[in-house]
């Protein structure tokens, strides 16, 4: 275990001092700080496999093991948890009911060994490929189009329990709109309550399995599947996701350097490695892909402790919590009019946070090259487009994301070789964990 300095009097900080990464309040202190940070990624966590129906015990205990292993390869100079990520919700769902759960599985290890390889060549190459690769139009419309392909699946879950979904989604809404600070940043998390509440009234909740689990036992584990006949076509779907956990950690880490220290921005590279590997473990195993959460981002910047040590904390308690079955089957009782209203909020969320990335970097709609851009890959996605070769299948996701790239890169090339000039796109745009949850 490390070894933190501790700061000032371990108590109390001065105004406009922060605690670094390499330095603690008193253990008291920082075991609270890190059960609010259990608290602030829960909510997006348990909503992820809740939607596609994976094991929530068995993500969570991934996300606490994927925490700490965070913080053990980036030498425990980078503060961060590792919950669920939103992007990995489109190609599971798909995968599941194309191919199978183990198949959707391997398509999570697929998208954390890339992400690792990924690491390695940012390590000792640098960002700057990335942001040639990947400018504001082409991330913008990748993140919107993983949300706004999901778009009927919310509806179908909508359909089954309307009343229960609509307020479900007016409390996000509310809560949204009528807090500030943290309990703004959970109003997902408070509006599943609030439908889980109405529900229960309603009587649309079987609690058989509730009742049936054990307070203490091991999660439940299930291998990834490389051999099915659908896999591949399952591992295409997921490839997108690669450059949304690009985009989701290179934020992470530029954000917690503008608020600690810039040197922080030298381990971007460490910190693609360790959610590479977070997220291939917890794919060979049966858990979630995980990605850095800006929910924490918002707690560090609330209480201006950035030490790793309440990551620690926070890491340890989520593996105890995954360790009750009948925690994890309360979350899996929620009915689907509940994940309906939350999804229809989410999955749209997740569509904006793609064109607020279009917005904060000025993309210059316009010019045709952009507008292409954008416009093919939303309707690829929303409309569900297909290719299929054999047993081979290329979902919307894969599809919009290369004709995105495509167009973007082909139409800039066509118009250097005019002389017209071209737009080099600008810096990496810096997303959250709804992209990241994010959540």
């Amino acid at each position: 275990m490390p070894i933190w300095r501790l700061h000032g009097n371990g108590r109390t900080l001065a105004p406009g001092e922060v605690v670094k990464p390499d330095e603690r309040l008193g253990w008291p202190a920082t075991i609270a700080i890190g059960v609010q940070h259990v608290v602030a990624m829960f909510g997006a966590t348990f909503l992820v496999p809740a939607i596609t129906g994976f094991p929530v015990s068995t993500t969570l205990l991934f996300s606490g093991i994927g925490t700490l292993l965070f913080l053990v390869i980036t030498k425990n100079k980078l503060p961060s948890y590792l919950g669920s990520s939103f992007a990995f919700i489109a190609p599971v769902t798909a995968a599941t009911a194309s191919a199978g759960t183990g198949s959707a599985l391997a398509g999570i290890v697929a998208v954390g060994i890339l992400l690792a390889a990924v690491g390695f060549v940012v390590q000792f190459a640098g960002l700057g490929w990335i942001d040639k690769l990947m400018p504001p139009v082409v991330a913008g419309a990748i993140v919107a189009l993983i949300g706004f392909n999901l778009a009927p699946v919310a509806w179908a879950n909508f359909q089954v329990q309307p009343l229960t979904a609509s307020i479900t989604l007016a409390a996000v809404i509310l809560f949204a709109v009528l807090f500030r600070g943290f309990l703004g940043r959970i109003s997902i998390f408070l509006g599943v309550i609030v439908g889980y509440v109405v529900a229960a009234l309603s009587g649309e909740i079987d609690y058989s399995k509730v009742e049936a689990a054990d307070w203490i036992g091991l999660p439940t584990f299930e291998l990834a599947d490389f051999a099915s006949p659908g896999t591949w076509s399952a591992i295409a779907m997921f490839l997108p996701v690669v450059l949304v956990l690009v985009a989701e950690n290179v934020g992470h880490v530029r954000g917690v350097a503008t608020m600690t220290d810039a040197s922080v921005n030298q381990h971007t590279g460490r910190a693609l490695i360790a959610d590479g590997a977070a997220t291939t473990l917890a794919g060979f195993f049966g858990g979630s892909g995980t990605t850095t959460y800006g929910e924490n981002i918002g707690v560090m910047a609330a209480t201006r402790v950035y030490s790793t040590a309440a990551y620690w904390v926070a890491g340890i308690t989520a593996v105890l919590l995954s360790l009750s079955p009948k925690v994890g089957e309360v979350f899996n009782s929620i009915p689907a009019g509940v994940l309906g209203g939350v999804t229809t909020a989410l999955y749209g969320l997740i569509g904006i946070i793609g064109i607020k990335i279009w917005v904060d970097n000025r993309v210059d709609f316009s010019r045709p090259v952009n507008q292409y851009t954008a416009a093919v890959a939303l309707v690829i996605a929303i409309a569900g487009f297909q290719m299929q070769w054999g047993d081979f299948q290329l979902g919307a996701i894969v599809l919009g994301a290369a004709a995105a790239l495509v167009i973007y890169h082909v139409g800039n090339a066509i118009a250097r070789a005019r002389r017209t000039g071209a737009d080099d796109g600008g810096p990496l745009p810096v997303i959250g964990p709804l992209g990241g949850d994010p959540q």
